[in-house]
């Protein structure tokens, strides 16, 4: 059954958890498709909280570059948690790789998927315009990004106060 979710929201919304509970929906093992790179001690703590918390029903698929890859390599597999979008566009940005070619391609790749793909997203542009020219460009980034892949997805949800609100 090929399905993609996408779950948006603010930091400490509550997004990873309604991503997660809308994955094992689909069957366990599930694999977690992780773009997060240990860069330091706060991160590293971040990370191993995470793991923890999602327990031995997880299996863990590093991909801090190539997701269309790491998407590739895991269809077939069972359900698949990417978390999260964001900081997969970081790390592209960050490296001087070209995030919309790769953008682009991920949204290409999500309706060839066989096995359920639920992608966890920050919704970054409802602030303040940002003080420097680097941290706008990111945030137009991740709106773009963020609206090519609501548009390849089947469901998108917006996570309020830790509540799942359907948008799509």
């Amino acid at each position: 059954m090929s399905k993609t979710i996408l779950v948006t929201g603010g930091a400490r919304s509550g997004k990873s958890g309604i991503a997660e509970t809308k994955a094992l929906s689909f069957g366990r093992p599930a694999t977690y498709i992780a773009t997060a790179e240990i860069r330091d001690e706060e991160m590293a703590a971040r990370i191993a909280a995470h793991q923890a918390r999602r327990g031995a029903e997880w299996r863990d698929h590093p991909a801090p570059f190539d997701l269309v890859g790491a998407l590739g390599a895991t269809d077939g597999t069972g359900p698949r948690l990417v978390d999260c979008l964001t900081l997969w566009l970081t790390n592209l940005m960050l490296s001087d790789r070209d995030w919309q070619a790769e953008g682009r391609a991920l949204a290409a790749a999500l309706p060839r998927q066989q096995s359920p793909v639920v992608i966890v997203t920050n919704e970054v542009g409802a602030g303040i315009v940002p003080e420097n020219r680097l941290a706008r460009e990111f945030r137009d980034a991740a709106g773009l990004l963020n609206q090519w892949v609501a548009a390849a997805a089947d469901e998108v949800w917006l996570a309020v106060a830790g509540l799942p609100l359907q948008v799509k």
